[in-house]
């Protein structure tokens, strides 16, 4: 094979499939998706029916994913499998860098975790009603 083809198919010199840029871009997606679930590492493991180690090797990029897989991850996340590629840049090499989260945004996931596991729904609903109010009482008055 040579230099050029292994670049494309992601090969390295021993013949072993290495993770390519965009390999690394959908595991930063699944993760993100995780994580603004609420869920852990382990409990994903769980929903795709794979070890905590398979589910973090997944995360980071060290294993790549197969379209089979990845269907069984955008179903347990509750998304299509074209989230895992929005705004992807084939053009732009990927840094593995994890975005700084916005005090805002921690707050969000945290408020999401709590919410999840408020065991009544009537609880739920009260607090979303609330959330309604608080976010348009403002322009009502």
């Amino acid at each position: 094979m040579n230099q050029l083809a292994s670049k494309v198919v992601g090969r390295g010199a021993g013949g072993r499939s290495r993770a390519l840029d965009i390999d690394h871009y959908v595991s930063l997606r699944i993760r993100q998706r995780r994580i603004m679930l609420g869920l852990t590492q382990q409990q994903m493991a769980e929903l795709i029916g794979v070890t905590y180690q398979q589910a973090h090797k997944y995360e980071t990029g060290i294993n790549r994913i197969s379209a089979g897989r990845l269907y069984q991850i955008a179903q347990a996340l509750g998304v299509d499998i074209g989230y895992f590629f929005e705004d992807a840049d084939p053009e732009r090499k990927f840094t593995p860098k994890q975005p700084e989260l916005m005090p805002q945004q921690r707050m969000l996931l945290e408020l999401a975790r709590n919410f999840a596991n408020i065991p009544n729904r009537k609880h739920q609903e009260a607090l979303c009603n609330l959330a309604r109010v608080l976010a348009t009482g403002d322009r009502e008055e």
